[in-house]
C-alpha cells in the first residue's frame, strides 16, 4: 500500500471522528443545555410523571436516563444526544431521496447544534462570514499564484477566519447587539474549526458548485435545527428512547438499501 493511499485512508478515518467530536463537545460543553432552570424543569417533570414497567426488555434506556438525571446530568443534554441520530437520518434521507447534497452529514449537523446554541440568525451570519472568508482566501491565493503547503495554507485560512469573527465580536458593543455580546465560546470555536472542512470540500470545485453546496448545507442545517427545537420531538425522545433509536436503526438500514429514483 502506497503512502498516498495510507494518507487517504487516515483522512477518511480522522475527519469524521473529529467532526463527531466537535458536535459532542458542543452539546456537552454546557453552553446549550444549562441556560435556565425553566428550560430543564418541564423535561424533568415529564420523567417524574412517567410510569415505568420492568427494566427488561423494553425499558433499559428509560431507567438509565432516570439514573443519569438523578445524578445531575441535564435532561436537555440527554435529549440533544438522542436527537443527533434523528438529525443524521434527516440529512441522509435528504441526500438519498431528495438529492440535497450539502457538505456531507457532519457539517450540517454541527451547524444545527450551533444554531440551537446561539440562535439561527447569529449562527447563519457567522456561518456565511466563515464561508465567505474561506472562499476569498482560497481565490486570492489562486489569483496571486501563491503556492503553499496544505497545513500552512489551512493555518493562514484559520488566521483570517479568527480575525474576522473577532472583528465582528468587537463591533457588538458599537451596534448594541446583545446577541453578539453574549455569544458562547464553544459554538464560535466549532464554526471556526469547521472552516478547514469548508475549504477542503471546496478544493477543485467551481465557485458555482461551492455556493450551491453552501446553500444546501444551510438548508439542511435549518431543517435539522427545527427538529432539535420542537417540543413534541423532545418529549417523545425523552419518554420513548428505545422506540426512537430502534426506529432510526431500521430506517437507516432501509435507506441504505434504497436504490430508486430521487425526487
Amino acid at each position: 500500500m502506497t503512502g498516498q493511499k495510507l494518507y487517504n485512508m487516515r483522512c477518511r478515518l480522522i475527519y469524521p471522528m473529529r467532526k463527531l467530536f466537535l458536535i459532542f463537545l458542543l452539546v456537552l460543553g454546557g453552553d446549550i443545555t444549562q441556560k435556565t432552570e425553566e428550560t430543564l424543569g418541564p423535561l424533568e417533570k415529564l420523567l417524574e410523571e412517567q410510569k415505568l414497567g420492568p427494566v427488561w426488555p423494553l425499558n433499559p434506556i428509560k431507567y438509565a436516563i432516570r439514573s443519569a438525571v438523578d445524578a445531575g446530568v441535564p435532561a436537555n443534554t440527554i435529549v440533544l444526544l438522542l436527537l443527533l441520530p434523528v438529525v443524521a437520518s434527516v440529512i441522509a434521507a435528504a441526500r438519498h431521496i431528495i438529492g440535497i447534497r450539502g457538505f456531507g452529514i457532519f457539517l450540517p449537523a454541527a451547524l444545527a447544534v450551533t444554531f440551537v446554541a446561539i440562535g439561527p440568525v447569529v449562527g447563519i451570519g457567522l456561518f456565511l462570514v466563515i464561508v465567505t472568508i474561506s472562499m476569498l482566501v482560497r481565490f486570492s491565493l489562486r489569483r496571486l499564484k501563491i503556492k503553499l503547503q496544505y497545513l500552512p495554507r489551512m493555518a493562514l485560512l484559520l488566521w483570517w477566519v479568527a480575525v474576522s469573527v473577532l472583528g465582528i465580536l468587537f463591533l457588538a458593543p458599537v451596534i448594541n447587539n446583545s446577541s453578539l455580546s453574549n455569544i458562547s465560546i464553544f459554538p464560535v470555536l466549532v464554526l471556526i474549526l469547521l472552516a478547514e472542512d469548508f475549504s477542503r470540500v471546496q478544493l477543485g470545485k467551481s465557485a458555482k458548485i461551492a455556493v450551491n453546496l453552501t446553500t444546501e448545507t444551510l438548508i439542511l442545517a435549518l431543517v435539522s435545527f427545527i427538529f432539535l427545537t420542537l417540543k413534541p420531538v423532545h418529549e417523545f425522545a425523552l419518554l420513548n428512547p428505545e422506540i426512537l433509536l430502534g426506529s432510526l436503526f431500521i430506517f437507516n438500514f432501509l435507506l441504505g438499501k434504497y436504490a430508486g429514483l430521487r425526487l
